[in-house]
């Protein structure tokens, strides 16, 4: 399998070959927990029907003390149940249900680290490019601590089942949400094959329009399952755990691992009104390409941007990493980008309000901000001298726009951005310092028509070797073959994480913006 940019999916795709603590399956139910009013079994499997149980019938259970083996039967095979009659589709086999200790899924997701620092080097450079994770942290450990203590279950595509991930092994309890958004996994994968929709994007932002598919349909089951709890059907009750979560994370990585489940549901719900759930299938089986498709609902896809290595001095890019040496962020990162500056070191470069700003009834964040709509394309390009200790790092960042005015709004935000590090004064074109902190470093910004370059290096000498400016006259545009090129950065490889870590999500970011003026 193919290490994704975050490392997390391969992380969560590993863990299932070791063993759990406690293992059930939603086998048919007998003498289980208490059922009423429950109609008689169909003669045959129907979609709405599974294990005995029927998608509105009533059952009794009382997870207060945790889940006993034939509770967690007749709770899983209901929601199987539910979810058959919400998606119109039926289960091919049960969905075993098994649950980890948080403890030991930590220790698996520790031991299940790239091990790669040349990969781990390249990614450093594409958050850095993001002005997400600086210089003082690396990326994978940003990363993981974004799904550390939040993640509640996760589907395992490579062995067909479910995990419960709980503090309390011994008397687990299972969220209603986090149950129906991994069955919707499971279903997915006896009707297509997620691991490898899942494991085969090439940059982040496909990964991200891809996963936008894979987990705006599971949220949009999930919402509308909720949403029929205590009027049309009676669900479990799941007790409090008690403490609210830890220190959070970093919050420009969670915004970003969030966008699928926060516009993927609007997108569904956009191809069920074109085509129906036909729509839908024809979307997973061929995904779109970009997180602009999903942000705008639209089929536009990104325009080919070519791209020819002109480095010198010792400066080399990472060939074997990402697309030929590239990662593509594209336009719902470059939101964060935008809006974790403002909130964290007060750029003027988007409303960090704008984030809960939302207008349809799927959507949790909002990814839609002046300065990153128009999006074409982009490639980032790190780039390393030396080795070790020694090493030294840089990047090339090419951006493609719609129009001039799409490319004018980039350069004005991201000089804020400059600004707001450090950078006395901004002109939109030249070299720039940010003279301390954790993205301290050398900046040339290259602008031609609608292609916009940024090239980063450790000194201002450092960057005429990374890449030379342009000849004078030249249009670097994309019939040249000096700056163009299509490509990124794989999904920060978020795999199927749960509702809970949207809800924690929530309440910080909502909470941060309600401290804002």
């Amino acid at each position: 399998m193919r290490k994704r940019a975050s490392a997390i999916l391969a992380v969560l795709m590993m863990m299932a070959a070791v063993a759990p603590a406690t293992a059930t399956a939603p086998a048919a139910v007998d003498a289980g927990a208490s059922v009423v009013d429950q109609r008689a079994d169909p003669d045959e499997d129907v979609v709405g029907w599974e294990g005995g149980y029927w998608h509105d019938d009533e059952i009794d259970i009382d997870q207060s003390d945790g889940l006993s083996d034939e509770e967690l039967d007749a709770y899983v095979a209901r929601a199987m149940a539910r979810v058959e009659y919400l998606r119109e589709s039926e289960f091919d086999s049960e969905v075993p249900v098994e649950v980890l200790p948080r403890e030991e899924f930590k220790r698996q997701r520790n031991e299940s680290a790239t091990g790669n620092t040349s990969f781990d080097a390249w990614n450093d450079q594409v958050w850095e490019a993001l002005f997400v994770i600086g210089e003082e942290r690396e990326a994978n450990e940003a990363l993981q601590s974004a799904t550390g203590e939040t993640t509640a279950g996760f589907y395992a595509p490579s062995d067909d089942r479910i995990r419960i991930i709980t503090d309390s092994p011994d008397s687990p309890t299972i969220d209603n949400a986090t149950l129906v958004h991994e069955l919707v996994h499971a279903l997915q994968d006896q009707d297509g094959d997620l691991g490898e929709r899942i494991s085969t994007t090439e940059t982040q932002d496909a990964g991200l329009a891809t996963d936008g598919v894979v987990e705006g349909e599971a949220n949009y089951i999930e919402q509308r399952y909720t949403s029929r709890c205590g009027v049309e059907w009676e669900c479990v009750e799941t007790p409090s755990s008690g403490g609210g979560p830890g220190q959070p994370p970093n919050l420009g990585v969670l915004l970003t691992l969030l966008q699928p489940y926060s516009d993927g549901p609007v997108y569904i719900d956009w191809l069920i009104e074109r085509g129906g759930w036909d729509a839908v299938e024809a979307a997973f089986e061929s995904p779109p390409q970009s997180t602009e498709q999903i942000i705008h609902l639209t089929d536009e896809e990104p325009v080919p941007i070519e791209y020819t290595d002109r480095a010198r001095n010792g400066w080399e890019t990472f060939p074997n990493q990402g697309e030929g040496g590239s990662d593509t962020v594209g336009e719902a990162s470059m939101y964060v980008m935008f809006w974790y500056q403002a909130r964290t070191a007060g750029a003027r470069t988007v409303s960090p309000q704008s984030v809960v700003q939302t207008t349809d009834q799927y959507d949790i964040y909002n990814y839609d901000a002046e300065p990153s709509t128009g999006w074409g394309n982009d490639r980032v390009f790190p780039y390393e001298k030396g080795s070790g200790e020694e090493a030294q790092y840089g990047y090339v960042w090419v951006t493609e726009w719609d129009t001039e005015e799409d490319a004018d709004e980039f350069v004005e935000a991201y000089g804020e951005i400059l600004v707001a590090q450090g950078v006395a004064e901004f002109d939109g074109e030249g070299q720039y310092v940010v003279p301390s902190g954790e993205f301290a470093d050398a900046f040339r910004i290259d602008r031609q028509g609608t292609r916009v370059t940024i090239v980063n290096a450790p000194t201002a000498e450092d960057l005429s070797d990374v890449r030379p400016a342009p000849e004078s006259g030249s249009d670097g545009t994309a019939a040249s073959d000096d700056d163009a090129g299509s490509t990124g950065l794989e999904a920060p490889g978020f795999g199927p994480l749960t509702a809970v870590l949207a809800l924690v999500a929530a309440v910080a970011l909502v909470a941060v913006a309600r401290r804002l003026d």
